[in-house]
């Protein structure tokens, strides 16, 4: 059974609440700042995960045009954040998408849609690179598709080994983006320029 976000809330709450009480046994709740903690930790992980109440069809919403263009679409320079599935903390960069229509294009703002959408659940960056892919192949079925994710790590930055300036770059490419090596470097080199 589906709970409503109202039941997911205090469900939320009521968990955020027994951490802060554990972190700090003796902490007093009536401190100002930490009074409404629990609640509003409920409503950003909400938030922090919306993307298991979206679909692929309700983020592209028909934008999906007929074009006759045979050459690159890239978009790169796509802000994104996540949350790191095995620590439930922040990983963050940018994404660089690029596709080889087929006879369709997808609206520009829907490419930054489906990264939001993707990324606004419990991640690790190899799957959230593949799932984007997929998603871009699923919707307009291009000759290719090239995805590289950029991403700062906070279970790297902020715990374990705490390197603070460490990137993970990771990618997916399918269709001609895999095959052709031309395809593929064309794609590289225009998101680094």
């Amino acid at each position: 059974m589906e709970r409503t976000d109202a039941a997911k809330l205090a469900v939320l709450e009521s968990c955020y609440s027994k951490i802060l009480d554990t972190v700090e046994s003796d902490m007093t709740r009536d401190r100002q700042g930490l009074i409404k903690t629990p609640e509003r930790a409920a409503k950003a992980m909400l938030h922090f995960t919306k993307g298991y109440q979206q679909t692929l069809e309700e983020v592209v919403n028909g934008a999906i045009f007929d074009e006759d263009h045979d050459e690159m679409v890239i978009v790169k320079d796509i802000d994104f954040f996540s949350l790191c599935e095995h620590h439930v903390v922040p990983f963050m960069g940018k994404a660089h998408i690029g596709y080889l229509p087929s006879g369709k294009v997808l609206g520009l703002s829907k490419i930054a849609r489906i990264v939001e959408m993707y990324s606004c659940r419990l991640q690790v960056q190899e799957r959230l690179t593949k799932e984007i892919a997929s998603a871009m192949t699923q919707v307009i079925r291009p000759a290719g598709v090239g995805v590289v994710l950029e991403a700062t790590h906070m279970c790297m930055v902020m715990r374990g080994v705490q390197k603070t300036n460490s990137k993970t770059v990771t990618s997916s490419m399918l269709g001609v983006f895999k095959e052709d090596p031309r395809s593929r470097e064309e794609f590289l080199k225009l998101i680094y320029t």
